[in-house]
Parts: C-alpha cells; sequence; structure tokens
C-alpha cells in the first residue's frame, strides 16, 4: 500500500537530512591581527592579485572582455556604436554602463533585481572611463557597456576590475579612445598602504580609494575615497597605485595584441 504522503508528482528528499560541516580557514589572519600590525599574508604591501585578462570571448557582441584577480571575476560586453532610440539629437554620442552580480557572486544571495550597489559601481566606472572616449565622434550614437560580476571580492577591486575590463572591451570593439583606462585601489592599514585590497582587507582598512587613469597620457580620470583618509594617506595611495597602473597598462596592451593576432 503506498504512504498517503508520498506525492509521484515531485521528487522527494530523504526521511532526514544532516547539515553541512565546514572546516575553518586557520591559515587566513583576522582583520584584528591586521590592525595589530602583523604582515600581509600572501604577497606584500605593494603587490597587487595575478591578472589573467582575456578579450574577444564573447562573439555575439561588438566587443568583450574577462578579467579575473584571484577570487574577483567579472565579464564586459560592448555593443555598439549604434543610432539612438530617442528622437532628440545630439551632438555627443552617449555612454551607457550597467552592472549586475551574479546571484552566486557574493557571500549572501544577490537578488536579481537592480539595488543602489549595482548603480553606485554602474556610476564609478562611467565616470572613470567618459574621458577616455571620444563621444564627439558618433553624434545621435549610443555605446551600451554591460558588465557581470561573476564572483566578488571586495566592491573597490570590482570597481577597478571593471574599468579595466570595459576599457579592454571598448578597445577590442575599434571604439575610438584617447587611451586605455587603467583603475588600481589601495586601502590604508594601521600606517601601510595595501594595494588592490580584498573583500576581508578593505573591511579591515580606515579607509580605501580607487585610483583611474589613462598611463600613456599621464591623465587622472577619476579618484573616489571611502572612509577615512587624510591628504598625505590620499596622496600616497594615489602614488603607489599610479605606479601599478603603468603595469596593469602593459598586461592589456598584451592581450589586446594577442586577441588581434589571433583573429
Amino acid at each position: 500500500m503506498a504512504q498517503s504522503n508520498f506525492d509521484r508528482r515531485r521528487i522527494n528528499g530523504p526521511e532526514e537530512s544532516f547539515p553541512p560541516t565546514f572546516e575553518d580557514d586557520e591559515g587566513e589572519p583576522s582583520s584584528l591581527g591586521w590592525r595589530l600590525g602583523q604582515p600581509r599574508q600572501g604577497r606584500a604591501a605593494s603587490d597587487i592579485r595575478p591578472i589573467f585578462l582575456k578579450a574577444g570571448l564573447i562573439t555575439q557582441a561588438n566587443g568583450s572582455a574577462y578579467i579575473e584577480t584571484q577570487r574577483s571575476k567579472i565579464a564586459c560586453a560592448v555593443y555598439g556604436p549604434r543610432q539612438s532610440k530617442s528622437t532628440v539629437y545630439s551632438e555627443n554620442g552617449r555612454l551607457n554602463v550597467e552592472v549586475k552580480f551574479a546571484p552566486f557572486s557574493c557571500t549572501r544571495r544577490k537578488v536579481p533585481i537592480r539595488d543602489a550597489e549595482d548603480r553606485s559601481v554602474a556610476v564609478q566606472i562611467h565616470q572613470a572611463l567618459l574621458p577616455s572616449i571620444r563621444l564627439e565622434l558618433l553624434p545621435k550614437s549610443t555605446i551600451d557597456i554591460f558588465i557581470t560580476i561573476i564572483e566578488n571580492d571586495g566592491i573597490d577591486g570590482c570597481i577597478a576590475a571593471g574599468s579595466v575590463a570595459a576599457s579592454t572591451a571598448l578597445a577590442d570593439a575599434g571604439i575610438e579612445m584617447l587611451g586605455l583606462v587603467i583603475a588600481c585601489s589601495a586601502c590604508t592599514i594601521g600606517k601601510e598602504i595595501w594595494l588592490d585590497p580584498n573583500n576581508d582587507e578593505a573591511q579591515a582598512s580606515s579607509g580605501t580609494l580607487i585610483y583611474a587613469s589613462m598611463p600613456a597620457l599621464g591623465t587622472v580620470t577619476n579618484v573616489s575615497q571611502n572612509g577615512r583618509l587624510t591628504p598625505d594617506e590620499a596622496i600616497r595611495c594615489m602614488e603607489a597605485c599610479q605606479e601599478r597602473c603603468i603595469d596593469i597598462h602593459a598586461v592589456v596592451a598584451e592581450a589586446l595584441l594577442e586577441n588581434a593576432q589571433q583573429s
């Protein structure tokens, strides 16, 4: 005789279940240890995370790029320039940036709708890219940039990596630019400046700074700051980020050259 609570239309789970057991990561230092002046684990204070950058992965888009810095993974697609849907004539083109977090990208599951965090990241990336694009050559045109954050290990790192991926995708699309936009983030831990902080390091810091520039022209496109930073600390962060932006610029140029040779 069949059980009364058995439903053949659904997949029934086991009668009993056990919660999963996770092992604690004893090798990672705590934020309290950083505040007490312990040295940075895994890399020096002036080192950034290794960068993997690939251009032209999304064939349906006019330009695309994928960037990975350890636990931060971002995909970017560029569509355009195409005629604007608006009937109002404008002498300069328009740049649209949309950022979306994958539901599984954060520690806490993200709701698949746009929120204030998505818009904040999109605005900062838009401000970093806008001075580099020659929109005066694209009247009544629109360039759409769609950024998907696959894995998030710190908002500051996502903004910096997203700016680099978007600039790479714009170059891959053949859009005329004044130069490549490179971004780097920094934070203050005690009296030290740590470059490219991850999520735990950024939360343990007293303040963070994101520096975006065009190294080929020596031009700063955007600087944003969170937390408490003195003017001297902010200048030290920008100087440290400026040096690393030159190194990241070489990585982007090599990725674009490799993609051009393969195509």
